[in-house]
């Protein structure tokens, strides 16, 4: 006998025994780590993210505070909010072994910066790296029937916006001078766990796993994903639930990544993650994409045209969920 499935509806992923989710998640955190891993503890990377803050919370229910080490690992492009809004964070939930990790240095012995900037300067002649924000982010609609396409945006200190179409060979070299970032934190990561004889957890979501929004061997080396298979709404549930302060709920998700303020949805997802998390629910679960488009009040060839994205993004970074060939 089958379950009938449910209506789409705007409500589909909302968690109706929201305890339960956190009772199962905390247990899991504790039967991996102490079991499947043979670790003591948890060292995770907080930012003022809701994710991380989220993996946090869980973990310091999951082992206790006193067995959770809270790395913060600012560089010269992080906003003074994160490392503010990290803080609360661990003391929110009495989380007190915090250390502050600034890896610019290493980033500048990496050449992070500087080869950054020599790709920008390719495609925008007059970026001064001194003074001028720059980012790169996709101007297209999900909807777009066509792949998304990368611009790069320079913001002069008069407030002037410049930006131009990315040609392939510096939009690559943007991107993989940038991953020294993630890759770095992570490094940091293994070595205070290492120490302690912890557990790295990861602080991906759903999307960001599927999607392949996480950086290989970056943010996506960890040991344990507790929220990977939750939804961006669904983070927000738990957030609410756990105590996760107000003022991280409340903060726009960015990369946090470029000199320029980026959104998530500028850099990669190309729409608010209210509406991405149920139209990729739609898609996942094969919801034919007229019935999709009434409830979220589109057309159905933006429906169709945005599950088209999701699939072309799922197999273009297949490869970043790959394990190693042998």
């Amino acid at each position: 006998m089958t379950t009938a499935r449910k209506p789409f509806s705007k409500d589909i992923l909302h968690l109706e025994n929201i305890d339960t989710v956190c009772n199962d998640i905390i247990s899991k955190l504790k039967n991996d780590v102490a079991r499947k891993l043979q670790r003591r503890g948890a060292v995770i990377g907080i930012s003022g993210g809701i994710d991380s803050s989220v993996c946090m919370a869980l973990s310091a229910k999951a082992f206790g505070p006193n067995k959770v080490t809270a790395i913060m690992l600012p560089e010269q492009d992080s906003s003074d909010d994160s490392r503010l809004l990290a803080e609360k964070l661990a003391t929110k939930f009495n989380v007190t072994d915090t250390i502050v990790e600034d890896i610019t240095k290493a980033l500048d012995g990496f050449g992070c910066y500087q080869r950054r900037d020599d790709a920008i300067a390719r495609v925008i002649t007059s970026f001064d790296p001194t003074v001028d924000k720059a980012k790169i982010e996709i101007k297209q609609s999900a909807a777009s029937h066509l792949p998304p396409a990368f611009s790069v945006t320079v913001i002069k200190p008069n407030g002037e916006i410049i930006s131009k179409l990315l040609p392939v060979k510096e939009y690559l070299q943007i991107v993989a001078s940038t991953n020294f970032k993630q890759r770095s934190r992570m490094s940091m990561l293994y070595y205070h766990a290492e120490r302690l004889h912890y557990a790295v957890i990861g602080t991906p979501n759903k999307h960001e796993v599927e999607q392949g929004f996480f950086v290989k061997y970056g943010d996506g080396g960890a040991d344990i994903m507790p929220i990977g298979h939750l939804y961006k709404t669904q983070v927000y549930q738990l957030a609410h639930h756990l105590g996760v302060p107000q003022e991280i709920i409340n903060r726009t998700p960015t990369t946090d990544t470029y000199t320029a303020e980026q959104t998530q949805e500028d850099f990669f997802y190309q729409m608010p993650f209210e509406e991405m998390d149920l139209i990729w629910y739609g898609w996942e679960h094969q919801y034919p994409a007229d019935e999709v488009a009434k409830v979220m009040d589109k057309t159905t060839e933006d429906i169709e045209n945005i599950y088209k994205n999701f699939e072309r993004k799922r197999k273009t970074t297949e490869y970043l969920r790959m394990r190693p060939i042998f």
